[in-house]
């Protein structure tokens, strides 16, 4: 077994190889040339017998690097930096010195390892990546206007510039004040933007239209397409979660927990995994409070309106979210849709509970 610790950056990755000397070291670039010059010494140690293995940090070229050596037949193991702070906090950072620490760690089978998701959850991913980044630029074009409005007396209504009637309405005051010039670029940039966004969330729709993950997660009152896709696209695939409390720590809403000799503490949440996730949840445990004539019977919404009296309603949806992200694990891992009665009967709920388990 040849084992490779590599060090990639964006232009160029550096590698290290143990050898009858001791270490060896190579720096190639991230060009087709750069990776041929690689695979030369890799096709000789593949024709002498050895099977080899690389371990490469999680960075955005990843994926992309991962891809090519996997073509030569080379193992690559893609690794979860939040848990090899090895590198990180190194006093020594040199490309070569990270490179040896990699390889050392996978001589020994002990580096920890982050699964890449799927390549359709990471085209989700891209989308939505883009969706946010268009409708913050909105927000900030629209805070301009609100507060031209509020400099020149103007009224201003807050969800004035919400529907295209009111931005209509708005700009033909604003024109009638003499200030065209300025006003005019802002309009346009809304409603350009808006038509983006608008052919971001067709496509993923488009994508998702036969997603089974999808038309489960909607069944869920007061999960709408947004939340559902991006539950969908950071879940990824859900098997990988042995058990709800796994998925619920990977979402970051558990909380921390220090247990020293007769001492437990727990702290906040970890706010591990992704943020786009938990952001999610959050959105169905709001989207939930709003259908308050279906939901207000259920016993997780009662507990979450005993948690908001009692410990603020921040908390009260975190710890509410946390319920929520146990019943999508459970929903996905049995292919169930959400089911009403089981939000009011315990018994139910310990009855599925042991379905499960047995399945």
């Amino acid at each position: 077994m040849i084992n490779i610790g590599v060090d990639l950056h964006k232009t160029q990755f550096t590698t290290c190889v143990y050898s009858e000397n001791g270490k060896k070291f190579s720096r190639y670039p991230t060009t087709p040339d750069g990776y041929a010059d690689f695979l030369k010494d890799v096709i000789i140690w593949q024709k002498e017998g050895h099977q080899v293995r690389a371990g490469v940090e999680s960075t955005g070229n990843t994926r992309y690097f991962k891809q090519q050596l996997e073509k030569w037949g080379i193992e690559v193991i893609a690794i979860n930096t939040s848990k090899f702070k090895v590198i990180t906090e190194s006093a020594n950072k040199t490309d070569q010195h990270d490179a040896s620490t990699i390889v050392e760690f996978l001589e020994k089978d002990m580096l920890p390892e982050v699964k890449l998701c799927s390549q359709e959850s990471e085209q989700l991913r891209r989308l939505l990546k883009v969706r946010t980044t268009l409708i913050r630029t909105i927000v900030v074009v629209k805070n301009q206007i609100h507060a031209l409005l509020s400099s020149l007396g103007m009224e201003d209504m807050k969800g004035s510039l919400q529907s295209k009637r009111g931005r209509l309405r708005v700009q033909s005051s604003l024109v009638e004040a003499g200030i065209e010039l300025v006003v005019q670029p802002l309009f346009h940039t809304i409603e350009q933007l808006s038509l983006n966004v608008k052919h971001i969330e067709e496509e993923l729709e488009k994508l998702t239209e036969s997603d089974h993950t999808v038309k489960l997660l909607l069944t869920i009152p007061g999960c709408g397409n947004i939340s559902a896709w991006t539950i969908r696209a950071y879940t990824d695939d859900i098997k990988r979660f042995l058990t709800a409390k796994k998925y619920a720590s990977y979402t970051g809403m558990t909380p921390w927990v220090r247990n020293s000799n007769e001492s437990i503490h727990h702290g906040k949440i970890t706010k591990h995994g992704s943020k786009e996730l938990r952001t999610a949840i959050v959105q169905v445990v709001l989207g939930m409070r709003r259908y308050h004539k279906v939901t207000d019977s259920w016993r997780l919404m009662r507990r979450h309106e005993y948690l908001k009296d009692h410990k603020g309603s921040g908390k009260a949806i975190i710890a509410t979210g946390r319920k929520v992200a146990t019943i999508i694990w459970h929903m996905l891992t049995m292919e169930k849709e959400f089911n009403i009665e089981m939000m009011h009967n315990k018994k139910l709920q310990q009855k599925a509970e042991k379905m499960r388990k047995s399945a």
